[in-house]
């Protein structure tokens, strides 16, 4: 049976991420509560990075470019386990090896009150789009990317402009 996306339930969580209740989806949007997500950046063998572009159905942000993959951790489920059925849902990725584990966003404004897990995957594809989820999608030079959010562009969720600075900021440190 198909939960509907305001009636999930979700680990709502403390500034340690530390899980404190469980509530549905819409009453942690509605309150402002703390919670959890990930999001997935995949990259092909050219290094360019797959954007999807949101369904117009979407609650929060809809028709604008976002992470390869993105979503609410379930209540009980780890990062990772969310970070593998995502990929799945949304691109149709079964991830036959590791995500690779970038850095995690504390909850803040910036990021809807969730604990961002950002996890990387490198895959030429092909990739199945979730029709109810993505209404587009495209490989993206980080170049362009970087120009796209040094100018503010409107068409990038608040998401992916903060972690693709992170993921900029910690590629420079160590490369």
């Amino acid at each position: 049976m198909h939960v509907s996306a305001s009636h999930e339930r979700l680990d709502v969580v403390d500034e340690n991420d530390e899980v404190i209740a469980v509530k549905t989806r819409g009453e942690i949007h509605a309150l402002g509560l703390m919670h959890r997500a990930v999001h997935i950046l995949v990259f092909n063998s050219r290094g360019e990075i797959f954007l999807q572009k949101r369904s117009q159905n979407k609650d929060e942000q809809p028709g604008k470019w976002d992470s390869s993959a993105a979503g609410h951790v379930d209540s009980g489920e780890d990062y990772l386990g969310c970070a593998r059925r995502e990929i799945d849902e949304e691109l149709g990725i079964v991830a036959d090896h590791s995500l690779q584990v970038l850095f995690k966003l504390p909850a803040s404004d910036l990021t809807g009150n969730e604990h961002c897990m950002v996890y990387s995957y490198r895959h030429d594809g092909p990739l199945e789009l979730h029709p109810d989820e993505i209404d587009d999608g495209r490989w993206v030079n980080p170049a362009e990317l970087d120009r796209r959010i040094a100018g503010n562009d409107p068409e990038l969720t608040d998401s992916i402009s903060l972690i693709w600075k992170r993921y900029r900021e910690l590629d420079h440190k160590i490369g």
